[in-house]
């Protein structure tokens, strides 16, 4: 028992601090000094870092953070094979994304994270997405809509390809989670 907490307290403060390497910030400021933040739209996300410095910035962005939640899930693996904890490690993940402590808790919006996340939980999620996108795109001709509801997929692929409720459910929680990212409630687009 004492054990379980100790492994769950890491992962949550290992995962948390991997989420907080945001990929836009650090590629913004060390290719252009500057703060991305004071940028575009001032998010920290991908699509930021490309209004700052193009196709390079959007992609090496998506790299760190897809890289990032890789990492973190990955160590998870090495210390436990506990469907649970890699839920926890990748929620952690996705927190410290959103809430950087050492960007005054002002990250991105997660939708990298959370592909990666899904990626490595159940690979065949994110074909199962960009079919969706795809149908979704055709049919509404609107982007951002057709991009939710191809998310919305990814814990549906889960559940119905899984062995496990605890990755549906966890691949959920981080759909909800970026949902309310997008909100101006919680996350308003210009915060500085």
């Amino acid at each position: 028992m004492i054990n379980d907490v100790l492994t769950a307290f890491i992962v949550m403060i290992f995962s948390y601090s991997m989420g907080s390497i945001t990929g836009a910030y650090y590629v913004v400021k060390y290719l252009s000094k500057e703060d991305i933040r004071y940028k575009g739209s001032g998010n920290v996300g991908a699509t930021n870092a490309g209004r700052a410095l193009g196709k390079k910035g959007f992609l090496l962005t998506i790299a760190v953070d897809a890289l990032k939640a890789w990492a973190a899930l990955y160590l998870t693996g090495l210390m436990s094979d506990a469907n649970g904890l890699l839920i926890l490690s990748a929620v952690c993940v996705l927190i410290g994304h959103l809430f950087p402590i050492q960007l005054g808790f002002h990250g991105g919006k997660g939708v990298v994270v959370y592909l990666a996340s899904a990626l490595f939980l159940e690979p065949i999620t994110i074909a199962i997405m960009a079919i969706t996108m795809g149908i979704s795109y055709a049919a509404l001709q609107k982007y951002t809509l057709s991009g939710f509801i191809a998310m919305a997929s990814i814990p549906i692929t889960a559940w119905v390809i899984g062995d496990s409720f605890i990755i549906p459910a966890g691949l959920l929680l981080l759909l909800f989670i970026v949902l309310i990212s997008h909100t101006n409630f919680i996350m308003p687009k210009h915060r500085r």
